[in-house]
């Protein structure tokens, strides 16, 4: 998938483009069966979110496949093994190279077109809600999103690993609202229609969120703020709503609460081996007994980017919209 310049889905094209080089030390070659569209792969296309260096400038930050080529020093894969993978870049194409410490087996249960909308979303969410946050049991968790694909993974996460945590979470309509409900949200709040920092305050008795994972950035920033119980902890992961926000130092001081900003892509590959290790040991379990599950919006063919994009970026889904890779 190649982009001519800057701009809408429009200057997305499929189109032939030559092989990446041959694996290097640590590195696999996949075959692309699937990938799966993320916000921040609109960012790259309007030319916001660049790739880290060395990474490939394709869009595409997660995908599914087959392994075609394994370099030197790299064992536990073979060719054919059938895995999904965290990228940099290149989801968006028939073939990537990808560091093995960012492979994952396909979990039981979960075919492999469905997979190539899990790594991102895990990786994430356990980064953040279970590593930066620390969430425990019994705490109230927010995320606002909830519908979104970190959205539908983080209330089955959560549901899952702590079941005694309170769930809230917003979300834009009925629908979506009525599917976060099933998901395991406890609280679902529609952010047109009603004030979230008032409906979770007054479903947690006062209490507020220990943890409020955030991806809207400068336009909730004082809301979260308030919100945040004595001791909380916000993790600002997107920035839909803007930029450059205020922050009452004093109400921090006050709750001994805590702000964090937290960004998957460009960690170097030893940290996301590390956390791509937390997703199998800690999330793959309940994967496999049907505890959380991928939620899907549609699937459509990579010659279908252009709607792919227009759909997401309208806010149309409820988890995740998958590509598969035409030969």
């Amino acid at each position: 998938m190649t982009v001519s310049a800057p701009g809408g889905p429009e200057v997305m094209s499929w189109s032939s483009v030559a092989d990446p080089p041959a694996p290097g030390p640590g590195e696999v070659t996949l075959d692309v069966i699937a990938t799966a569209v993320n916000r921040a792969d609109l960012l790259q296309r309007q030319g916001l979110y660049p790739p880290p260096p060395g990474d490939s400038r394709i869009l595409g930050m997660e995908c599914s496949g087959r392994v075609a080529a394994v370099g030197p020093e790299v064992s536990g894969f073979e060719v054919g093994t059938e895995v999904c993978a965290l990228l940099g870049g290149g989801g968006y194409a028939s073939r990537v190279n990808v560091p093995a410490g960012q492979l994952l087996p396909i979990p039981a249960g979960v075919d492999l077109i469905e997979a190539a909308g899990l790594p991102e979303v895990a990786a994430t969410v356990y980064s953040t809600v279970f590593g930066i946050a620390d969430l425990r049991d019994r705490e109230v968790f927010c995320v606002h999103g909830g519908a979104s694909g970190i959205g539908t993974f983080a209330i089955q996460a959560v549901r899952a690993l702590l079941p005694g945590a309170v769930i809230a979470t917003t979300a834009g309509t009925a629908a979506k609202l009525a599917r976060v409900r099933e998901l395991g949200a406890d609280v679902a709040v529609s952010y047109r229609d009603s004030d979230f920092v008032e409906v979770i305050r007054e479903a947690t008795e006062g209490h507020g969120a220990d943890v409020i994972l955030d991806n809207m950035g400068a336009a909730y920033l004082p809301r979260n703020v308030s919100l945040l119980a004595v001791g909380g902890r916000l993790v600002v992961i997107g920035l839909q709503g803007g930029v450059k926000g205020e922050l009452n130092l004093a109400a921090l001081l006050a709750k001994r609460a805590a702000v964090h900003a937290a960004s998957l892509r460009a960690r170097p590959p030893a940290e996301k081996a590390e956390i791509i290790a937390g997703v199998r040991a800690e999330f793959w379990p309940a994967v496999e007994r049907g505890a959380i599950r991928p939620v899907i919006d549609r699937v459509l063919p990579i010659t279908e980017v252009v709607a792919a994009h227009q759909h997401v970026a309208d806010l149309g889904h409820v988890g995740k919209v998958i590509l598969t890779i035409v030969p």
